[in-house]
């Protein structure tokens, strides 16, 4: 009985290995490749116009080809969002000259004509301090992004400094109620 059983179930082993050695493995298609931007470049981008409307928050995003920074500024058209963003050595407090060091193998300087106050009362409207990492904003897990620091709130400008891995392309946009910068992860146009 066990050696008719031990048979039987060989033969069942046996014919279903055979059917499977006879089908045809198919391959996977390759995945696709994501092509990214290449031609942002390096330079300084600004745009000169100027709003009362207050800075209320800043916020970040990984994406596959960049790592992106969004400043909010609720209730300003998109040609009234004026900045300037540029690469420097280090980054320097408007009015008092302080250094304020951030991390990363660059530093993007970010200005934003928009106050993080209020013009009318002078209340803080975005909770960050000189100097320190804006609130909010964790860049574990960035391939781009170092570093997030605020810089001050002088005169009507709002200045942030970006530390980013290395001098790598970046784009500026202005939106409405927001401005909005994407570093790329490589100066290749591939993502990794």
């Amino acid at each position: 009985m066990i050696k008719s059983r031990t048979i039987c179930a060989t033969v069942v082993l046996l014919g279903a290995t055979l059917a499977t050695a006879a089908v045809p493995a198919v391959a996977a298609p390759p995945a696709a490749a994501t092509a990214c931007p290449t031609g942002w470049g390096s330079g300084d981008k600004a745009a000169g116009a100027a709003t009362t409307e207050s800075v209320r928050n800043v916020r970040t995003g990984r994406h596959d080809c960049y790592d992106r920074m969004v400043v909010d500024v609720p209730g300003a058209a998109r040609g009234d969002l004026g900045y300037s963003v540029r690469y420097v050595d280090r980054l320097h407090q408007d009015g008092s000259g302080r250094h304020i060091p951030v991390s990363g193998g660059a530093i993007l300087e970010v200005r934003v004509t928009a106050p993080a106050y209020d013009p009318g009362t002078g209340a803080v409207t975005y909770p960050a301090r000189a100097g320190r990492p804006l609130p909010g904003v964790d860049l574990t897990g960035y391939r781009t992004f170092r570093d997030a620091r605020f810089a001050g709130s002088f005169e009507g400008d709002t200045q942030l400094g970006l530390g980013v891995r290395g001098r790598l392309p970046f784009r500026v946009q202005q939106l409405d109620g927001r401005l909005v910068i994407d570093v790329a992860h490589t100066w290749t146009g591939a993502a990794r």
